[in-house]
């Protein structure tokens, strides 16, 4: 998907703007001896940014194409919804991972697939140190405040490991993507949980992603409780009358 992304807005654009998130194609699909198999006329692609302004460039320069490959899919841009979060953010809030997160992007091969159980205390620290480092890149917060951001604790729901152990599941699987040129083999895990954070934390990461390699498409959340999320499309190809902005 990156590559894909990348197709839209161009390399440089995309390298001075590392603080995006997405998610897969969604869709009706079927594995088969080729890959994926998809069945649906329409999928979705969830897109997220710590800012509208890139939001903005690439939703309308991907209307600028009539069609896209993505491997042998080709695609036609159709419209745009919009979803934002009408509430506000607690120290308490509970996830869904609609991409796998990854906590260890290394040079170190073995290190990046090694399995840490999400109840050790090792998987919150690598989370919290990646997520401080990206809040420090993203040049929207002072170091006083990044150093107020020391409470963090992400914590696994029991009920869904034991289901998933219960029935031989897994919530942890090796994923290969390309980073900086290299293919790269990392292990994501897929699970809902609970975030102890600071507000402005939990904000960032419902932005931007939690964990290593969110700009690859990694670590995209989704509020478990979404009451307070609002939906609205705000722009179809077929009325088009005026280049798509959001706030």
């Amino acid at each position: 998907m990156r590559n894909f992304i990348k197709e839209v807005v161009g390399e440089d654009y995309l390298a001075e703007n590392p603080f995006i998130n997405f998610s897969g194609l969604k869709g009706q699909t079927k594995v088969g001896r080729e890959g994926l198999n998809y069945f649906s006329k329409r999928v979705t692609l969830i897109f997220s940014s710590g800012g509208g302004e890139f939001i903005n460039f690439f939703l309308n320069k991907l209307f600028d194409f009539q069609h896209l490959l993505l491997g042998d899919l080709v695609l036609e841009p159709e419209y745009v919804e919009r979803e934002y979060f009408t509430g506000k953010f607690g120290n308490s809030v509970k996830f869904l991972c609609l991409s796998p997160i990854v906590i260890c992007n290394t040079d170190n091969v073995d290190k990046n697939k090694e399995f840490i159980h999400p109840t050790k205390d090792d998987f919150s620290d690598f989370l919290y140190e990646s997520t401080m480092l990206r809040m420090e890149r993203i040049g929207q917060f002072t170091p006083k405040q990044i150093s107020s951001f020391f409470k963090f604790q992400m914590v696994p729901d029991k009920h869904y490991l034991e289901k998933i152990n219960n029935h031989d599941k897994k919530f942890a699987r090796i994923y290969t993507t390309i980073n900086q040129g290299m293919i790269k083999e990392v292990r994501g895990y897929t699970l809902p949980f609970a975030l102890y954070a600071a507000p402005e934390v939990q904000n960032f990461i419902y932005n931007c992603g939690l964990g290593e390699l969110a700009e690859n498409g990694f670590g995209m959340l989704d509020l478990a409780d979404n009451k307070e999320v609002k939906r609205e499309i705000i722009f179809e190809k077929s009325l088009k009358k005026m280049r798509i902005n959001i706030q």
